[in-house]
């Protein structure tokens, strides 16, 4: 049996374990993985080699149960049971990757401590799970060395009401922007950090990215908040954007709908069939650059039913993208 299915298993076993209140039987761990029990036998065997702290003892019939003692972490009280703690120990590259300065060293510094509280035998153990359950992390902003004092700043202004200065490369205008704004929250997406600002000479909230503020001050006035910004800071858009949301209906090829149909896109998303095997999806979203380019990305087999705006847009898109290919 390949090793990858073996670690899987053993995981198992340990879900299995924790989950027993009075212990498990090596018949019913057996029973309930679909294997042996030799093969039970061994995997109990291969993980207190690990470290992990498992030990059977008899019941009144006399029967062996096995349990799994996730309070045993050196004398240390974490809160966490062991299988939480071997959880958080697997889930170190995700995190690293998602997270932003100035959170990486904290998160560093909490992982090495995870570390210290398992075996050197039970890292072992888990370190060959990742190789079997990987996750792709989205792109990042490249890092920028002044983006830690930003974000600091950033934070207190929004804990604190303080109204900030800050100086802003617009992609747009090409150029550095100069803002007075009240910082409202900072909220991570698409492996970015994005802050949340009212802009009182826009009157409206903005969004800006992180990465491309070349600086900020704090004022000493304060401000009150007079907008409301919700957890889900970008729930109407397919990226980052707060814009208001409004209906788009997207007809796909045939030859796509499986893939259509695989994932939910949007929490608003309908979908309705063709005649000719085709698919509708209606989505209530932003209708913003994100959702331009997602599009876009299906090619020919995607074509924009309403609004006729957006669908004008595209077809835009598509013809100067071409002509850019008519140069070669």
């Amino acid at each position: 049996m390949p090793r990858n299915q073996e670690v899987i298993r053993q995981w198992k076993l340990l879900h299995a374990l924790e989950a027993s209140r009075h212990g498990a039987t090596i018949q019913a761990l057996a029973d309930d993985l679909e294997v042996t029990t030799r093969t039970i036998r061994r995997d109990l065997a291969a993980l207190q080699e690990a470290g992990f702290p498992l030990f059977d003892e008899h019941d009144e019939n006399g029967r062996a149960r096995w349990r799994l003692d996730g309070r045993v972490l050196k004398g240390l009280d974490t809160g966490f049971s062991l299988q939480e703690l071997c959880a958080l120990y697997l889930s170190r590259n995700l995190l690293e990757a998602v997270a932003a300065t100035p959170f990486q060293r904290d998160l560093a510094l909490a992982f090495a401590r995870i570390e210290k509280l398992l075996s050197p035998r039970m890292r072992q153990f888990l370190d060959l799970l990742p190789a079997v359950l990987t996750a792709k992390a989205g792109p990042r902003a490249r890092a920028v060395a002044a983006s830690a004092e930003h974000v600091q700043k950033l934070l207190e202004a929004t804990l604190h009401h303080r109204v900030a200065a800050m100086r802003y490369h617009s992609v747009s205008s090409g150029g550095v922007k100069e803002y007075v704004l009240h910082p409202y929250r900072l909220a991570f997406a698409q492996g970015g950090l994005y802050l949340l600002a009212y802009v009182p000479a826009y009157r409206d909230v903005r969004t800006f990215a992180v990465d491309r503020i070349k600086g900020v001050s704090l004022e000493k006035q304060t401000f009150t908040p007079t907008q409301t910004v919700t957890d889900d800071v970008f729930a109407n858009s397919l990226g980052v954007n707060t814009g208001p949301a409004a209906r788009v209906e997207i007809e796909f090829a045939p030859q796509v709908v499986p893939y259509v149909r695989a994932r939910v896109w949007h929490t608003s998303q309908q979908l309705r069939e063709g005649a000719d095997g085709s698919v509708v999806l209606a989505m209530d979203v932003c209708h913003d650059w994100a959702l331009r380019s997602w599009i876009l990305s299906w090619g020919r087999f995607a074509r924009v039913l309403t609004p006729a705006g957006l669908a004008r847009d595209l077809r835009s898109d598509l013809r100067a993208a071409s002509e850019r290919y008519s140069e070669n």
